[in-house]
């Protein structure tokens, strides 16, 4: 990997309108990803991860707005770059796998021609070479009969195909940044396997850079070499995957941590019990003053309370926010 960050956010703020007033749904997010790297995003629902993905490739839409910060790609900075110029970036440069494909694709468009149009309008190609084109790329995700799924609409195919079909279309360009947004949803744990590894082969051989976005800590573990934990729109947490799983700083982490069911004779005997983490994230609105984790926090104190915890850089690398992280 080159040692110049293909992507930098730094202190980046979302804000959210409700009537007049803005809210900040994400707040002071900054990380990195190397070129080639994979970068895992975790946290519960409401979070903040998929917002944050959607403002890097510039789709967020009313009432969601960036407040502040800058999203620095490839030495250039693109938060306020216009929609035309944005477009021009997203699909070739940088692609996103979304959540739920069966949303995402057209349900009118067959999948070849929603494939073969990101080599017409990246690419300059014809339509009949899109289209031969977008058949080697559904065979390059391995997509049985290729030749035939591309006159398919997206009703026809099964989720793990129409998973297939998104791939296809983000990695059409070959994109050096790859932002996979809970690329697994809805799909059993086989089909899930294939998928990971369909990414993970792909990614490699065309050295492209990726951000997992997920709350599934194992699929995290499995594909990620950094990890960056969020709560309550910011990162509380960042670190080597190995040092997050193995000793976790932030109380947040240690309890998404010890929620994960243990294999071996201690699970087999019954002994060990699933830890939770009480109460749920707060609404954007009525985020608490202080430490935004401690009315959850088993170790809050009154500093917890009154303070918010800066940005602490740890000896063995990466960072944590707070109070007690000793």
């Amino acid at each position: 990997m080159s040692q110049k960050p293909l992507l930098e956010v730094e202190n980046l703020r979302i804000d959210l309108s409700i009537g007049d007033t803005k809210f900040p749904a994400v707040q002071d997010v900054s990380f990195t990803i190397g070129r080639g790297e994979t970068l895992g995003l975790v946290g519960e629902s409401g979070c903040g991860k998929s917002i944050t993905a959607l403002a890097l490739i510039g789709l967020l839409r009313h009432p969601l707005s960036i407040g502040g910060g800058i999203i620095r790609f490839d030495g250039r900075e693109i938060q306020s770059l216009s929609p035309a110029q944005m477009r021009q970036l997203r699909g070739d440069r940088i692609s996103m796998i979304f959540q739920e494909p069966m949303t995402a694709l057209n349900p009118l468009s067959p999948v070849g021609r929603q494939i073969a149009e990101m080599f017409v309008l990246h690419k300059g190609a014809s339509w009949r070479d899109a289209e031969r084109q977008a058949v080697e790329a559904l065979a390059s995700v391995r997509v049985p009969a290729p030749e035939r799924r591309v006159k398919d609409y997206p009703h026809q195919l099964s989720g793990g195909m129409r998973q297939r079909v998104m791939i296809a279309i983000a990695l059409a360009c070959s994109p050096d940044l790859l932002l996979a947004d809970e690329p697994t949803t809805a799909l059993d744990v086989t089909v899930q396997a294939e998928i990971l590894d369909l990414i993970r082969d792909l990614c490699a051989e065309r050295g492209t850079a990726v951000l997992m976005i997920s709350h599934d800590l194992g699929l995290i573990a499995n594909m990620c070499r950094r990890v960056g934990v969020m709560y309550a729109g910011r990162i509380v947490e960042e670190r080597a995957a190995e040092d997050v799983f193995r000793a976790p700083s932030h109380p947040y982490t240690s309890g998404l941590v010890a929620s994960l069911p243990l294999l071996g004779a201690r699970a087999r005997q019954g002994r060990h019990r699933l830890m939770e983490i009480a109460g749920v994230v707060p609404p954007v609105a009525a985020f608490p003053a202080g430490c935004r984790f401690h009315p959850r926090c088993r170790a809050s104190t009154e500093i917890c309370v009154a303070a918010d915890p800066e940005v602490t850089l740890l000896p063995n690398g990466g960072s944590v926010r707070c109070h007690h992280h000793e």
